[in-house]
């Protein structure tokens, strides 16, 4: 059977009666192909009440930019019936099935738009598109708030809290993931204590209870504590192994940068044997496990521990930490933390290095969350690997011109969300034999 242009491109485009394709333009010149939809009904259901064989008001002209034709941009252009009701005295504007109400993009045009803007930058994919980049975050905006809506909290039960910048400056915005699900749940501007509050509401708005949450990870901060407290009392809190990490390694270098700046002639005594390159590379090995040492960086840290080195202190005391910290994981054992930490806080508050001084002062203050963080499996390093990918897409978009915006992308990489449009682009099936054979 042999059909018609506009039966062709009526069955490509997915139209059902009363909807067909009446003409169809090509312009080659323009990089453009237009198609005209009519609905040949003239009586229709009432889209506001829904009553039965209403007659036509009169039609509106609407246009929506549809997925490209080969190279060419496709437009879709149709009189839009507007039904009088006799039931309920509305006249209403009939939906199309082809695009949401008041959009000016198909379905299809925006489930590939959604597609692209998870791996682009938005600017990059309205470029891609041939868009303003401002439709397509309205877009997002819709779409990750529809699919936020019907998203499923029920089964959360173990949370990481972080924060993660916006812009230069103090602009943040705190993030929760679910770390079994390994997914975002809430992003929202500011990082104290209102904002873990706002999020147990946003929890509950989708089926979650607080007092169901029995595991909270986060850093050492007293708002997050507070909220976390507050909404969540139930919950068991511990610190991440490895922000503690963290902190021994700026202490470290806080004190590895003091000496060298005050007293860099004893330095360079001390570590005058070193070849210029490995001296260079002794910062770099300082900060790094031993099982990534070249040559070079073990020569440079041999010759460190034979000084008499503020520095050479300082790395023992942080490596001192990480050992007390794997000592504590392998035994299992609520007493082998509780000894080696206090071990390491007694060294620590008695090595006259004031950076480690406040280290110790910190994990004293902390202790119940920095011990159940030792002997807990779960960590924030999920929660800190998606704060480098969200800092990546900002460095990529070369910053983002709103904290929504910011929010918006961050839900649509990395929330997991099940009710978004799917990319229309699937791989073709092939051909049946028959098929072939016919066309022998």
């Amino acid at each position: 059977m042999i059909l018609s242009t506009e039966a062709l491109f009526t069955a490509a485009l997915g139209l059902q009666s009363p909807w067909q394709v009446k003409h169809v333009e090509l312009d080659t010149a323009k990089h453009r192909i237009d198609f005209d939809v009519q609905c040949n009904a003239k009586r229709l259901s009432c889209p506001h009440c829904g009553h039965a064989d209403q007659g036509v008001h009169d039609r509106i002209s609407k246009s929506w930019r549809h997925l490209d034709f080969f190279q060419y941009e496709a437009w879709l252009h149709a009189d839009v019936p507007r039904v009088a009701c006799t039931a309920c005295g509305k006249t209403t504007l009939v939906p199309v099935p082809w695009a949401r109400e008041g959009s000016g993009f198909t379905l299809l045009f925006e489930a590939l738009a959604l597609s692209l803007c998870k791996e682009l930058p938005v600017a990059q994919a309205a470029q891609q598109l041939r868009v303003q980049a401002h439709r397509l975050w309205r877009r997002i905006g819709h779409y990750v708030k529809e699919a936020r809506a019907k998203d499923d909290m029920s089964q959360v039960r173990h949370i990481g809290i972080d924060e993660t910048s916006v812009k230069k400056g103090q602009n943040y915005i705190t993030v929760v993931h679910d770390l079994q699900a390994k997914r975002l749940l809430f992003a929202t501007p500011g990082r104290d204590h209102q904002t873990v509050l706002d999020f147990t509401q946003d929890l509950q708005a989708h089926g979650g209870k607080p007092e169901q949450i029995e595991h909270v990870c986060m850093d050492m901060s007293g708002a997050f504590l507070k909220g976390a407290k507050q909404a969540m009392p139930e919950a068991a809190i511990c610190y991440d192994r490895f922000h503690v990490a963290a902190l021994a390694g700026q202490a470290m270098d806080e004190v590895r940068s003091a000496e060298f700046k005050a007293d860099a002639k004893t330095v360079t005594q001390a570590l005058g044997e070193l070849e210029p390159k490995a001296r260079r590379s002794l910062t770099w090995a300082m900060r790094t496990h031993h099982e990534r040492w070249s040559q070079r960086h073990m020569q440079a840290m041999y010759v460190l521990q034979r000084t008499h080195l503020k520095a050479a202190r300082a790395w023992r005391m942080k490596t001192a930490l990480r050992q007390v910290y794997e000592a504590a994981a392998q035994a299992q054992s609520e007493e082998v933390a509780k000894t080696g930490l206090k071990q390491w806080i007694s060294w620590a508050s008695r090595s006259r290095l004031e950076p480690f001084k406040r280290l110790a002062n910190t994990l004293k203050t902390h202790w119940d969350g920095v011990v159940a963080g030792m002997l807990q499996a779960r960590t924030n390093a999920y929660v800190e690997a998606m704060n480098g990918l969200l800092q990546q897409a900002k460095r990529a978009a070369r910053g983002f011109r709103n904290t929504e915006n910011f929010i918006a992308i961050a839900y649509l990489r990395m929330s997991k969300l099940v009710h978004l449009p799917a990319n229309p682009f699937e791989a073709a099936k092939p051909r049946s034999q028959r098929l072939i054979m016919r066309c022998v």
